[in-house]
């Protein structure tokens, strides 16, 4: 069998993101993470939402799901537990999914399905004249807002652990050694993950461009920088409570964290959580062995194999 490479990823066809959108960088870290953990193309789904970063998923090749606005998770969901065996990543926005998607964002969080979702953060909304996303801080005037946005911003991260995601990281646009380290921990994460990636919108995003992360303001001091080593984010069974308060505490700390620089990494990752798959097998000892998306539903004439009269007649209003 041929090794796995980044081409196996890529499509031959030209994609009309901006020059110099960050979303060039996620794509280049999501293809080199894919082909570095020697997974194949077929066994891959991508799923995207609207908005420039819900365009990913054409730019991959893999099996790629197009959604609606916000319900990328939903989709990405349905998916996985219709076929465990499928490695199954969401991409979307940061208003795709703090916004419209955000109650299906929160709702994730209950299952802890084993699924990747990959949020690209530019605090804009890039495909329709940049207004303001939901995570753009309060006061803040990109130059497409006629007044400082009224609104506070969302902190992802903050949102994430409220919701019960498992693993929650951060990482740069254009730092792709670093972002593909992530993207492989989040995939290999038996538990549902969330990557915030910090990206430039070089059309509406005047504040926070590429140069400004770069720190080419004041000498070329990147304004990112990794987590401290002595920083731990996990949690394993059987970890005592004073051990859990610590690492919450250190979280809020690095998450809400205002000074620079802002920090890049792995944030949180709970072990001691069983994924929603593991809850499953408990009470469907065969769903790995015979999971929905083996069953068969016809026959090679195209009729139902499945009787649903008793279901019918169950149901019936008499």
């Amino acid at each position: 069998m041929a090794t796995v490479t980044v081409k196996d990823f890529q499509v031959d066809y030209p994609n009309d993101w901006c020059p110099g959108c960050g979303d060039f960088g996620i794509l280049n870290a999501l293809q080199q993470a894919l082909a570095g953990l020697g997974l194949r193309p077929h066994e891959v789904a991508v799923f995207g939402g609207i908005g420039c970063s819900g365009k990913t998923q054409y730019y991959v090749n893999a099996y790629d799901i197009h959604t609606l606005h916000g319900r990328v998770l939903p989709y990405a969901i349905g998916a996985k537990l219709a076929n465990p065996a499928l490695t199954v990543i969401a991409v979307g926005g940061d208003g795709d999914g703090m916004a419209i998607g955000a109650g299906h964002f929160v709702n994730a969080g209950r299952g802890n399905l084993d699924l990747t979702y990959i949020l690209f953060n530019n605090e804009v909304y890039g495909l329709t004249k940049g207004q303001a996303s939901p995570t753009l801080p309060l006061g803040a005037q990109t130059k497409s807002l006629p007044e400082p946005t009224i609104q506070s911003g969302i902190n992802p991260l903050m949102l994430a652990m409220a919701s019960g995601y498992t693993w929650i990281g951060r990482g740069y646009a254009f730092d792709i050694r670093g972002l593909v380290r992530l993207i492989q921990q989040a995939i290999r994460h038996p538990g549902l993950a969330f990557l915030e990636v910090l990206q430039p919108c070089p059309t509406y995003n005047n504040l926070h461009t590429k140069a400004w992360f770069a720190g080419k303001d004041r000498g070329g001091l990147p304004r990112y920088a990794p987590l401290e080593p002595s920083y731990d984010p996990v949690i394993l069974p059987g970890t005592d409570e004073a051990t859990l308060q610590a690492r919450m505490a250190a979280f809020i700390a690095e998450a809400t964290r205002s000074e620079e620089p802002i920090r890049t990494g792995v944030f949180w990752e709970n072990r001691a959580v069983p994924s929603l798959g593991e809850r499953l097998v408990q009470r469907l000892p065969n769903y790995l062995s015979e999971p929905p998306a083996k069953k068969a539903v016809a026959d090679g004439h195209g009729r139902p194999v499945v009787d649903l009269e008793p279901l019918l007649a169950e149901v019936a209003i008499r």
